[in-house]
């Protein structure tokens, strides 16, 4: 700093306090009188320089001046004396270096000051210079110097693009961003808006994320597209960081280019389309087969086993023959066992009151058989609206119970089973739940063959529903299914391709239902 004022004045009492006031400085302060002789130098300025206060005392000031240097020191004290200032900051003419006694030269900052002090014998000049070790800071300086080096090498070297931005503009970008961008130097995006950039789509998400991290200091994920400098279209996913600087002006971006993967997720997504429809054609394809066979055993071969039977008793009545009439007799008895054969795997392939009365008169034949078979007691809540449904959708939940029931019976170890059909607006809610082992927690693998849950997901998704298994609260496995009472056609969405590499339930005992 400059200043004009009056130079200052001190009664020599008050100079004598002056001293004590330096010794307590942490810088190094230096007096001359106006030989340029030091009169006094505090520990900090002893300890600067590598004297004793013997040695220091008396010593001229130039003496701590680089001699290639004192000359010209000289020169400027002479013209700082000549001036009339009271203080001027020595830093202002360029650089200032020390020298210890040792010999070492090293930086300093300087600042010198005028006063007069008053003694008995008249005025008397002397200046004082606060000086500041600047070696550590050039040394820190030095390693930081480095240390932004070695990051921006780090940055440059990186596969993946990287820039920086102040203020929406970028103000470093490496050369992988250079390259993604399509241009030849870093100078053609040093400057530049990153809206520029990005594809007018892209802007507002990224404003919006800009603006939330912004707040909090997190990390965003936002997906975008580049356009190149030769017009093509690069999809991207930006990593968003704010850096720690006081207005949180600056951002980081990693930029990955994303295109491939985004081209073979959608190669996917559309192969997964297509084998979920062709899955579909062969679920209604066997289903009708199953129909077929069923109404054909039921009708054809039913009704000449029943005619076959009317002539056998037929024949016992007309011929009384007691070997004959034991031989007839015991040939009603197996055409009974194979009429009930007959009934059984055409109930099996497909009960055929599904298709005369409804879901719940099946549901409920369908429990009966599995208690009679297996001991296990169901209990059914089937609600109401179960005749209006589709022949579709009534067919593909009559299936999901029957995989259900068939996966308990071979490994739940349960003694008690629940079936609840709820309607929840324009939503059927189908819950299955069994008190026994449940589904362990822990890594699950499938049993090779295993397709039993597979098989009950990918009918829930063919309805466009959702499927949901685990552990219930009080015990047990639960399976929750949720449809959709007005069908629309199954699509595959980002999240159902993103569940395919994640297990089907969260804790589970059972492999699978098979």
């Amino acid at each position: 700093m400059t200043s004009n004022a009056t130079v200052s004045v001190f009664p020599a009492s008050q100079a004598l306090a002056e001293p004590r006031l330096a010794h307590a400085a942490l810088e190094a302060v230096v007096t001359v009188d106006h030989q340029q002789r030091i009169v006094m130098i505090n520990p900090a300025g002893l300890s600067m320089f590598g004297l004793s206060r013997e040695q220091a005392l008396g010593m001229p000031l130039e003496r701590l001046i680089p001699d290639r240097l004192r000359v010209s020191h000289g020169r400027h004290v002479r013209k700082f004396c000549d001036s009339g200032q009271i203080e001027r900051p020595m830093g202002q003419r360029g650089q200032v270096l020390g020298l210890r006694a040792n010999g070492e030269e090293f930086p300093m900052e300087a600042a010198i000051f005028k006063s007069e002090v008053v003694h008995p014998s008249g005025r008397q000049t002397y200046y004082t210079a606060l000086l500041r070790d600047l070696s550590e800071l050039r040394r820190m300086t030095s390693v930081i110097d480095q240390l932004n080096q070695r990051l921006r090498a780090v940055f440059e070297r990186a596969p993946v693009a990287i820039w920086i931005t102040e203020q929406e503009r970028v103000v470093f970008a490496n050369r992988a961003c250079v390259v993604l961008a399509g241009l030849e130097q870093r100078e053609q995006l040093l400057g530049r808006s990153i809206y520029e950039l990005l594809l007018p789509a892209s802007h507002e998400p990224l404003r919006s994320r800009l603006q939330d991290i912004g707040q909090d200091e997190g990390v965003a994920v936002v997906a975008g597209a580049i356009q190149r400098a030769d017009g093509t279209v690069r999809e991207v996913e930006l990593v968003v960081a704010t850096l720690p600087d006081h207005e949180r002006s600056f951002v980081q971006m990693v930029i990955n280019d994303i295109t491939q993967r985004s081209r073979e997720k959608k190669e996917l997504l559309r192969s997964r389309r297509t084998l979920r429809a062709l899955s579909a054609s062969l679920v209604e394809a066997r289903e009708e087969e199953r129909r077929r066979i069923a109404r054909e055993l039921h009708d054809e071969l039913g009704q000449r086993l029943t005619a076959l039977k009317l002539e056998v008793v037929a024949c016992q009545r007309d011929h009384p023959d007691l070997a004959l009439g034991a031989r007839a007799q015991l040939m009603l008895d197996m055409l009974d066992d194979t009429v009930a054969s007959a009934r059984r795997i055409a109930m099996d392939l497909r009960p055929l009151m599904l298709d005369d009365l409804g879901l719940a008169e099946a549901i409920d034949w369908l429990v009966s058989e599995f208690t009679r078979r297996t001991g296990i007691q169901v209990a059914t809540r089937l609600g109401e609206g179960l005749r209006d449904l589709s022949p579709h959708l009534a067919t593909t939940l009559y299936r999901i119970v029957q995989e259900a029931l068939t996966n308990i019976t071979r490994h739940a170890r349960a003694t008690r089973v629940s079936v609840v059909f709820e309607r929840r607006g324009q939503e059927l809610l189908l819950t299955i739940q069994d008190n026994g082992v449940g589904f362990a927690r822990g890594k699950r693998s499938r049993n090779p063959g295993s397709f039993g849950l597979l098989g009950i997901r990918e009918r829930v998704l063919m309805l466009g529903g959702r499927l949901s298994a685990g552990n219930a609260p009080e015990g047990g496995a639960r399976l929750v299914v949720r449809v959709p009472l007005v069908h629309s056609p199954a699509r595959v969405s980002d999240e159902d391709f993103k569940d395919t590499a994640e297990p089907l339930f969260e804790d589970s005992t059972r492999d699978s239902i098979d």
